[in-house]
């Protein structure tokens, strides 16, 4: 059984930083590793997303921000957040697929098959 545990959120004020780690245990080596976010009221959106290779997506608003990367012999995935803005509040979810997605399919919900539960990022001005 497939299963991902997030770690890291918290609050901090518009500016700081914060840094998300997920391990994936029950699965070797995901084809790709992404983080969504969903804010009160919206719907979960792609933040950020690594292949195998090292090839990275991201969604503009991040892009310059956050920085996604992933430890392959430790099969896990971090997000480096910084100069956090009251937008980038919200439950921060890591996903898990086991063949590779290319472009903005890497950054697409429905594209995964493995999801944390989520770790909750409140950014205050």
């Amino acid at each position: 059984q497939v299963q991902l545990v997030e770690s890291g959120g918290g609050s901090v004020q518009a500016g700081g930083s914060l840094r998300l780690s997920c391990v994936v245990s029950g699965s070797t080596y995901p084809g790709t590793m992404g983080w969504f976010r969903q804010a009160p009221g919206k719907e979960r959106e792609g933040v950020a997303a690594i292949g195998r290779d090292g090839t990275t997506t991201y969604t503009d608003s991040v892009k310059g921000r956050f920085t996604i990367s992933r430890d392959n012999a430790k099969n896990s995935v971090y997000l480096q957040m910084n100069s956090l803005k009251p937008e980038d509040t919200g439950l921060y979810y890591c996903a898990a697929h086991p063949f590779y997605l290319y472009g903005d399919d890497s950054i697409r919900d429905r594209s995964y098959r493995y999801w944390g539960r989520g770790t909750q990022v409140t950014v205050s001005s």
